[in-house]
């Protein structure tokens, strides 16, 4: 954890107990959700959430069970629950509505557990997101998300197999408004912004673009 946002820095309860670190950056009724890659931790959303943070948004990246300062458990089922504690803590403090986002499994659960928030969507980034991740189906999520929602992936990952999920997500999604971007780098979740040099940072740009443009579209 950067030293300057230690403070920054909590503990999440899941509903079914578990304690989950999380990072909760910026205030405001404007919320944003950033769910994590699995096999990665928290700092897969760091450069986003603090750039989203300075342009007044309220961010809250948790760390799934059994990755990083988060409670290792025998087993990693139930990871839509970490991102259920997500929401509530971006609504415990001051958030009135949300943008949804995550890498890999994270923006499958992300997609799966903002149908059930109280708080209003406004949004929703699935970066390399598979249709289906740990008994989470983002399918029938994008069907009720009637949100903005913007879709990355790149083909060459896992030689096409992401892509497909991907596109299947896409062709299931009721939203009026989708993007489907296809990054060329080659790599996967956030590392297509943190590894692709220019590509990446332009990437990164879009997405905080959109997250701004989401709003926008709900106000």
């Amino acid at each position: 954890m950067p030293k300057d946002l230690r403070n920054r820095a909590t503990t999440l309860t899941t509903s079914d107990g578990v304690h989950l670190s999380a990072l909760v950056l910026g205030d405001g009724p404007d919320g944003v959700l950033l769910d994590h890659e699995q096999g990665y931790s928290i700092c897969s959303f760091l450069d986003i959430g603090r750039q989203l943070a300075k342009r007044g948004y309220h961010v809250v990246i948790p760390e799934y069970r059994n990755h990083g300062a988060s409670e290792h458990l025998a087993q990693n089922k139930h990871i839509v629950r970490d991102a259920q504690a997500g929401l509530a803590e971006l609504r415990r403090v001051g958030a009135k509505r949300v943008f949804l986002g995550g890498a890999s499994c994270g923006g499958t659960t992300a997609a799966v557990a903002g149908v059930d928030t109280p708080l209003p969507v406004v949004g929703l980034l699935m970066m390399s997101s598979p249709a289906r991740c740990l008994g989470a189906d983002a399918v029938p999520a994008v069907r009720r998300l009637k949100v903005p929602t913007l879709l990355v992936v790149s083909p060459g990952d896992m030689d096409g197999a992401v892509e497909k999920q991907v596109r299947e997500v896409y062709a299931a999604s009721a939203a009026p408004r989708k993007e489907l971007v296809i990054d060329k780098s080659g790599f996967h979740g956030t590392d297509m912004i943190k590894k692709a040099g220019a590509s990446g940072a332009a990437l990164q740009k879009r997405v905080i673009a959109f997250v701004a443009d989401s709003y926008d579209a709900a106000r």
